[in-house]
């Protein structure tokens, strides 16, 4: 009996470990982009590689619940969960693209946007309704649209305006 368990406790970490080098990467890049550290260089990210560790950690603790259900599924929940419980810590702009944004404008934007997680599965993964979260996203959009190109960017507004075409 005790080898059969083994076994399956073998088969498990298998299974996690596949799931995580197929996924992990961009489960690590939408942790970046919640807690808002800059992606380079490597190493500097240390709130979204904790926040990720933790959310992996859950979803391990809770693989043979899943029952073929989508494993990322459940990762990208427990990450946005436990994002907006420990928002407060997330306040400071680390010099990310969505900076500008509060904790809960970059988490609703990045469901939205960077996972395309609809508006109702937003809505109830994080308990709120359907409008707000529109609202949300909207205000989100509007205030890095607001902010314009970001200065040294290659093709967002660096270079010199074209000359105005003359007409004969």
């Amino acid at each position: 009996m005790a080898e059969r368990a083994t076994h399956r406790d073998r088969l498990r970490a298998l299974e996690f470990e596949a799931f995580v080098a197929g996924a992990g990467g961009r489960l690590l890049h939408t942790a970046t982009l919640l807690t808002g550290e800059p992606s380079q260089p490597p190493g500097a990210y240390d709130r979204a590689e904790a926040l990720l560790r933790a959310a992996l950690a859950r979803t391990y603790a809770d693989w043979d619940r899943l029952h073929g259900g989508d494993p990322y599924d459940r990762a990208r929940r427990e990450l946005a969960l436990r994002f907006a419980r420990e928002a407060r810590r997330h306040q400071r702009p680390r010099g990310g693209v969505l900076d500008r944004l509060t904790p809960i404008e970059r988490l609703v934007l990045v469901l939205r946007m960077y996972e395309e997680v609809g508006e109702e599965q937003t809505a109830a993964l994080l308990g709120l309704p359907g409008d707000r979260i529109r609202a949300v996203c909207a205000r989100a959009v509007a205030t890095l649209r607001a902010a314009g190109p970001r200065r040294g960017v290659p093709g967002r507004g660096t270079g010199a305006a074209p000359a105005p075409r003359r007409t004969p």
